[in-house]
């Protein structure tokens, strides 16, 4: 029987020791079970941590499938996509509290939170490969040329005018400066400015003197969300337990392991296992250092080809939301970087964390890195004293797992991912032959159903004074973007010498398509141009742009005009291919309809290349200046090779680097004004930062929960909608309702901005939700970001039609298939349908933190009963439904659903615990916080 925690003294540090319940099950615990055991005991205070959780987790096998435990992890990773709603939340809250004479300092984040500035930067300067006239290639290979290129100017010449940009012109609207712009880049002038080299100001298209494209870039970024930054500065000095770290130092995820982890935290006087929760998608790779840590659900990084053999393997095994912790002789031969970028995959696999507790090799990783000689003696003595320590050698050590799967790794080939979903793996040698099969395949997860004779169509296009051709399988965005690579040194380093050789041998990359280097840190930057390929990715077009997540999350340039007309007047399946983690149809570019993850040296061989319609094992990449066929394996850099540069190149003072760059700052940031007060200074004039209406009718008093009656489908949904069609993070359309309101507030397309930069405005998120054109909705049997407004029988925008429900007082539901809410964590994905009226979701299966997130805004997760679904029931999603909820709610009830036209169902509502329950009585965690504040 626990009764009450444990504690040892250690030097002046106290910690809480599990061995103390004296359970002889502890050491046969899984490594990660025993962070969560220790954090439990820590935190357990009878209430939200109960006893009950200690011991369900000492007898976790048999509990595992019927116990569920909180966990209060030390520290909260948030990017500021999540995070900014998350803040404007919590000033929001403020502003409630204080209208209730509640001290508005109360409301602060109750766990240590990190939030990093790195989802703003977007791709507004590159620069093209610096080349001659390209090679011709065979016609196969998607994109030939015709006639010589036209050299383009040198970095730095002067355009035929002779003139440079001198400011702002004449009844042009917005500033100019000489030798750089303050202007976003809009429409074809974007094109043009990122076609040419050198770099032009993007709206007087005359040449900016000498600029970096990264510095242009960054400017930009600081231009364009200097009111997003202005209330991440006021965060950080009025909310206790924030820290911000601003933009252009880091990725998220690149700072955590640089920076953030800790491996073992200390506060209020003791010592404890570092933990994390994050929002961002790669907080999973934490867990690679011995560092328990989970984030939103994410779909597949596709990296090299042993990390998605493993991702095959433990897929098939069928591990979905289980814990996985590696061990085995296997294990002590993999470095730290390379369980980081494991550990980043689980949640391909479904799983919530794979786990690599802490070994030699991990703490040889910290010497080098983060820690001082001082810190390793507390860290190891401390872990090996609450047997958090892997030692390989000893037999005795070795925990009970619930099943153990065994990889071969020597049967690994390289793969892609794609072309619509990261789980469609695909071999690198079948890759051409898989593409021809998706031309064929009716539209659907692969396919894109084009008739074989219009497979051969080809495209004649003009750029830069030489005309090309585009057909199906062009290549047209090649991206090397931050992610797991930066991680693991030898992908980034082997992506540099492939490179290098490619130069070497006289390969080009064609100069319309759009290439990026985005390197999550600048640790990458640092080894890539200290070990002297940098030079060599700029050569094919591969620049730095910036530090931040930019193309995965839609934040790329767009592509040349010439291009896209070109795309369109062929209806060409044109791709892209990236080293990210996202690539759902339409996200990079909504004119490329297929698009790849591949690691980073295969993205640099397919731009190469030009197409995916290649078997880059038997058909050449291109050919040199004597006319010599040149393939891949001539180019592809050995083992040894990549070795011997990382062990001479990746060294500590990359991290002393960047331990620099984070505690001196930015000069822009540390100028940046902002409030000093306790309440937000909300600007009514604002388009990025709104008072959302969360709490507009916050009461001491709690109502029973209503039971829904009479409420139309705003949507009709089927299998597998993800959040990316819920709550778009890309561009905002210029016919959205989005766009509407924007253009009201006097913006022009060019000062748009992203979904992601303005999920601080509930007005625009909740206009952009369900906006994406990749949405199904059976309600009008075409796709698009439209709905039926059943009563007018009119089809309207999705905000259009839930605006005029709720204007007649008709509350909303949406009917789905399976999985519905499936990919990336978002929380506007469950904050933009409650905005819109919508009091329930009635599906065949949700996404586990979907769901989460649902009953977080007090909507009712509600899933059809085994063996039924909206056809079974012969719904055809235009009648009116009545769901009568009882005032007494318990978990996992059955609920009756009645129809307008006579036919009752049932429902299981999906309320896992009290808990839950709790929450949605108080119509969502927001007023279920605020109200526990009220006197």
């Amino acid at each position: 029987n626990f009764e009450g925690p444990y504690y040892l003294d250690y030097e002046e540090r106290r910690y809480f020791n599990p061995q103390k319940l004296s359970d002889v099950r502890y050491e046969k615990l899984p490594f990660c079970m025993r962070v969560l055991l220790e954090s439990t005991i820590r935190k357990c205070d009878g209430f939200y941590i109960k006893t009950d959780d200690v011991s369900s987790i000492l007898d976790w096998q048999k509990q595992q499938n019927q116990a569920e435990v909180a966990f209060s992890p030390a520290r909260v990773l948030l990017q500021d996509f999540t995070g900014i709603p998350a803040m404007v939340d919590l000033a929001a809250m403020r502003d409630a509290l204080a209208k209730q004479g509640v001290d508005p300092n109360l409301v602060n984040p109750r766990c240590p939170t990190d939030l990093i500035v790195d989802h703003s930067l977007q791709i507004d300067y590159s620069k093209c490969a610096i080349q001659g006239p390209p090679s011709p290639m065979d016609e196969s290979h998607g994109a030939t040329v015709r006639s010589p290129a036209c050299q383009p100017s040198p970095r730095g010449s002067s355009s035929s005018s002779g003139s440079h940009c001198a400011g702002q012109r004449p009844g042009h609207r917005g500033g100019c400066s000489k030798a750089s712009c303050s202007d976003a880049p809009s429409g074809r002038s974007a094109a043009v400015q990122i076609e040419n080299t050198p770099l032009l100001c993007p709206f007087h298209l005359q040449p900016v003197s000498e600029p970096e494209t990264m510095i242009r870039n960054q400017e930009m970024e600081l231009i364009r969300n200097k009111e997003r930054l202005q209330f991440f500065k006021w965060c950080s000095k009025a909310f206790k337990n924030i820290n911000v770290v601003p933009p252009d130092i880091n990725t998220v995820h690149q700072l955590n392991l640089e920076y953030l982890c800790q491996v073992v935290q200390e506060g209020e006087g003791f010592i404890y296992p570092d933990s994390v929760v994050g929002t961002d998608s790669h907080t999973t790779m934490i867990n690679g250092l011995g560092i328990l840590g989970w984030g939103e659900s994410s779909a597949v990084n596709s990296w090299g080809p042993s990390i998605l053999f493993e991702v095959l393997h433990l897929r098939q095994a069928g591990i979905g939301g289980k814990f996985v912790e590696f061990f085995g002789p296997g294990v002590q031969q993999l470095s730290a970087s390379d369980r980081t970028t494991i550990a980043n995959m689980c949640p391909e696999y479904n799983a919530t964390v794979s786990f690599f507790p802490v070994d030699d090799i991990t703490l040889q990783h910290f010497k080098h890195t983060i820690c001082s000689e001082e810190k390793l003696v507390v860290l190891e003595d401390y872990l090996k004293s609450i047997k958090l320590f892997r030692s390989y050698g000893d037999q005795s050590e070795e925990p009970q797992y619930s099943e153990v799967i065994e990889m071969n790794l020597s049967s690994i080939v390289p793969h892609v991912s794609g072309p619509k979903r990261p789980q469609d793996r695909v071999a690198v040698t079948c890759m051409k032959e898989d593409f021809i099969n998706c031309l064929n395949e009716k539209v659907g997860f692969k396919g894109f159903h084009i008739s074989k004779e219009k497979q051969a169509t080809r495209v004649p296009f003009l750029h830069e004074g030489a005309e090309y051709n585009l057909a199906h399988g062009s290549v047209v965005i090649a991206a090397v973007i931050s992610c797991t690579n930066n991680c693991n040194p030898s992908v980034m380093l082997a992506a540099g010498l492939l490179a290098k050789k490619a130069v070497e041998a006289g390969l080009m990359v064609k100069p319309y398509i759009r290439t990026s280097l985005v390197p999550g840190s600048g640790t990458v930057t640092h080894y890539l141009n200290t070990s002297g390929v940098l030079p060599y990715l700029r050569k094919l077009g591969f620049e730095v742009v910036g530090y931040g997540c930019a193309t995965c999350v839609g934040n790329t340039a767009p592509l040349p005009e010439s291009v896209v007309d070109a795309i369109k007047q062929g209806d060409l399946v044109a791709c892209g291919v990236l080293s990210g983690n996202r690539h759902l149809e339409g996200r990079l570019c909504d004119c490329v309809r297929a698009n790849y993850l591949a690691s980073p040296p295969l993205v640099v061989a397919y731009a190469i290349a030009g197409t995916v319609s290649i078997n880059l094992e038997t058909e050449p990449l291109g050919v040199n200046s004597e006319g010599k066929d040149v393939y891949l394996r001539d180019i592809w850099p050995s083992k040894e090779e990549v070795n011997h540069t990382e062990e001479n190149i990746v060294i500590a003072s990359m991290f002393k680097e960047l331990r620099s760059r984070m505690e001196k700052g930015s000069t822009f940031w540390n100028s940046l004004e902002s409030a000093e007060s306790a309440l937000f200074p909300w600007d009514p004039k604002s388009t990025y930062i709104r008072c959302p209406s969360f709490f507009s009718k916050l009461s001491k008093e709690v109502c029973t929960p209503q039971s829904i009656e009479g409420a139309y489908p705003l949507l009709f949904l089927g299998d597998k909608v993800t959040t990316d069609h819920i709550s778009p993070a890309g561009s905002i359309a210029r016919v959205s309702a989005a766009a509407k309101y924007l253009q009201s507030k006097r913006l022009t397309p060019r000062e748009f901005n992203s979904y992601g930069a303005r999920r601080g405005n509930d007005a625009v998120m909740t206009r952009g939700t369900f906006a994406s054109i990749k949405l199904q909705n059976r309600l009008i049997g075409k796709t698009g970001p439209k709905t039926l407004h059943i009563p007018s029988g009119q089809t309207l925008d999705v905000f259009e039609a839930a605006e005029r429900y709720q204007r007649d007082g008709v509350p909303l539901i949406i009917l789905a298939g399976k999985e519905y809410g499936s990919g990336s964590s978002r929380d506007w994905a469950a904050k933009g349908p409650y905005l819109l009226g919508v009091r329930a979701v009635i599906a065949e299966s949700f996404e586990k933190i979907h769901r989460n997130h649902l009953v977080g805004m007090g909507i009712a997760p509600l899933q059809f009963l085994p063996g039924q679904n909206a056809d079974s029931l012969e719904l055809c999603g235009k009648e009116r439904f009545t769901i009568n909820i009882p005032q007494e709610l318990i978990p996992r009830q059955q609920l009756i659903v009645q129809t307008s036209t006579g036919k009752s169902f049932s429902v299981m509502a999906l309320f896992e615990n009290d808990m839950d329950v709790a929450f949605f009585r108080h119509g969502g965690i927001l007023k279920y916080v605020a109200r526990s504040l009220l006197p």
